[in-house]
Formats: structure tokens, sequence, C-alpha cells
């Protein structure tokens, strides 16, 4: 399937987080995830479903649909972890990304799958592990 031209993702990925923003969207709410671009270093933005771990952290998850490599915000997280916010509830927050290994990763995966089991087919589509990253104030 070909990918949509930059801008026009964008405007959906945009319209999305706004029509959805505070209320569930396949079982889980939304965040705006602010990074900049590893290749571009220009500021990138994306709308993701998040599980809440309290009220000062969250998981975003890297399943691109299954697909079999990382989507884009993994990279932009790993060059430059020091330069990322999120947006909830109309607030801007510089946060933290922190990737879940081990027997950490697994559990937020069983409640995450348990919230929104839409993910579980995800892992069966791919042969790498989705990435599940906390992001926690800065």
């Amino acid at each position: 399937m070909p990918r949509m031209p930059g801008p026009l993702m964008q405007f959906f990925n945009d319209a999305i987080f706004f029509v959805f923003r505070g209320r569930p969207f396949s079982g889980l709410r939304l965040l705006r995830l602010t990074t900049i671009g590893a290749r571009s270093s220009q500021p990138r933005r994306s709308t993701l479903g998040y599980f809440a771990e309290s009220d000062k952290s969250w998981v975003i998850i890297g399943s691109a649909a299954g697909a079999a490599k990382h989507p884009g915000w993994v990279y932009n997280l790993a060059k430059h972890p020091d330069q990322v916010w999120v947006e909830l509830d109309r607030q801007k927050i510089k946060v933290r990304p922190e990737t879940l290994k081990g027997e950490e990763r697994a559990e937020m995966w069983r409640r995450i799958v348990q919230a929104a089991p839409n993910y579980k087919s995800y892992e069966t589509k791919t042969d790498r592990e989705i990435p599940l990253v906390r992001l926690v104030p800065a």
C-alpha cells in the first residue's frame, strides 16, 4: 500500500488528535508526541494511543499496526531523547523516554492487550519486538 504524502498524513494525524482528544480511540486515549526527526532535525508530530500508568507517566506503543519496521518516532526518540514533548488535555509537557525491557515490558504488554485487544494481532504480524516506551516528565 503506498504511503500518503507527508502533509496529508499530518492533516489526518492532527484531525484524529483534535476529534478524539480526551476520549478513548481503539481502547486507549490519545496523546500528541512531538519529537525531533532523526535525519531531518525538524519537529515531528505523531498522534498515538497511550496507556496511563499514573497521572505522571504514560506508555506509548511502537506497533505501527504490526509493520516490519518501527514507526519513525521510535528512531527520533533514540536520536534525540532530550527533545520530546507530549500534549495531553491541552497541556504540553516535556518528557523523558524510557524503553521498557524484560518482565516489565511483558507485564505492560499484557495490560495493554487487555485494555485494547486489537494490539494482540500486531505482534503476530511482525518479527520485531514491539517497543513500549514510558514517558515521564523531564
